[in-house]
């Protein structure tokens, strides 16, 4: 179940967090050479919709999601369209996507679940389809100065969460040093993986 304190802050900033970061997260452009042209793609955590904006213009058939309500109204107005207001143990598609884009939102799943949520991705991918995902390097749970929840994995608690969830044709991470939202220094996992064809 995602976490109250961390939607809460969602709720509070939704329109300064929609300012946040205009334009698409590097990473996003190999994550569309991956997939067949106007493929079907959902994007978990769509925030303020950059991402989605990027892909649809693309031509992808995307379909953007949130548990943040604040945030999907944000995301509309960028986008045109409607965002699915959805958590990610409410994930129950079977064989539907191309492709699942996660860039930072699996980050605050709860620890407990994170191994669920990836076996209903999994299970939502086509054969074949590509997850890719981010999360925030840690070493143990806990929350943000601003008072979000993430689980904080290292990179064998990773790879456990993975192995766990499915058995993935393809599995690759790769690291990087960035920022986010509170512009505070962070490693970054970038994690690739791909449904048996």
């Amino acid at each position: 179940m995602p976490d109250p304190e961390t939607l809460k802050f969602y709720a509070d900033n939704a329109a300064t967090y929609a300012q946040h970061a205009q334009g698409a997260t590097p990473q996003l452009a190999g994550f569309m050479a991956l997939l067949p042209p106007g493929g079907s793609v959902l994007e978990l955590g769509t925030g303020n919709g950059r991402d989605a904006a990027a892909m649809l213009a693309a031509g992808f058939a995307v379909t953007a999601s949130d548990a943040s309500p604040q945030l999907a109204i944000e995301a509309e107005r960028r986008l045109g369209v409607a965002v699915k207001i959805m958590a990610f143990h409410e994930l129950d598609d079977v064989a539907a996507y191309d492709g699942v884009w996660a860039c930072a939102c699996l980050l605050h799943a709860p620890r407990a679940e994170l191994t669920d949520d990836l076996a209903r991705i999994f299970r939502a991918l086509k054969p074949g389809g590509w997850l890719v995902a981010s999360f925030k390097a840690g070493s143990g749970e806990g929350r943000d100065g601003l008072g979000r929840y993430y689980n904080y994995p290292d990179r064998d608690e990773l790879l456990a969460h993975y192995a766990a969830a499915a058995d993935w044709s393809e599995l690759s991470i790769t690291e990087r040093d960035g920022t986010g939202y509170d512009n505070v220094p962070t490693g970054w996992y970038w994690v690739q993986s791909r449904r048996p064809a």
